[in-house]
């Protein structure tokens, strides 16, 4: 998630790479709490010299909570899936960008997207990408799509997948073609209630 190679943290840390390797394998035995606390504070430097992106994502998420009415569930995955997993789990056709089928996707956010274009702020929109914005965004009570990815536009910060999830037979032709400029997936969900895309969805580590 920090996007910080082996060789960058082992400089970091004044170690050898394969040392870091070597944990990331398993084969050392665990490091003790004091090395887990370097190797944080070596992320963290290395990312703020790279320009905070993970920090500011951090900061983003530790703000107040968003209302639970708007945000229905938020996750960050232990392991990525793909978007075509994702989608698969989801029940949902990937209608703009397929070729990106095999993007990673590291955590996702299931919102009502009425109740939050009407009533977060920008910056609460931007919070809505937990960790990291290699995520789904998962919007429901959708009509057409547009109103989602014009607020994705905005915001300014680009998801690795949306989903749709509503009264939606077909993407707007304005959304489509702002996914496109964005080089983001778009799918539809075909399953009928938004409390299965959640249960679906929890069964990801």
């Amino acid at each position: 998630m920090f996007n910080t190679s082996q060789t960058a943290l082992a400089v970091e840390l004044g170690i050898s790479p394969s040392v870091i390797s070597d944990y990331e394998s398993g084969r050392r035995k665990s490091p003790g709490i004091r090395t887990v606390k370097k190797i944080v504070a070596a992320l963290i430097e290395h990312d703020s010299r790279s320009g905070g992106r993970m920090l500011g994502s951090l900061s983003r998420v530790l703000g107040a909570p968003l209302p639970s009415e708007v945000v229905l569930d938020l996750r960050e995955l232990e392991e990525a899936v793909t978007v075509e997993r994702f989608c698969e789990l989801a029940k949902a056709e990937i209608l703009v960008c397929p070729q990106l089928k095999d993007r990673k996707i590291f955590g996702y956010t299931v919102i009502d997207s009425l109740k939050a274009i009407l009533s977060l702020s920008s910056e609460d929109l931007r919070r809505l990408y937990g960790m990291t914005e290699e995520r789904a965004l998962v919007f429901t009570e959708v009509g057409t799509g547009r109103s989602p990815l014009v607020a994705v536009k905005v915001v300014g910060l680009t998801p690795g997948l949306v989903v749709l999830h509503g009264k939606i037979d077909k993407i707007d032709p304005l959304a489509a073609k702002i996914a496109e400029q964005l080089h983001l997936p778009v799918a539809i969900s075909r399953l009928p209630k938004v409390e299965e895309i959640i249960r679906e969805l929890r069964t990801l580590k």
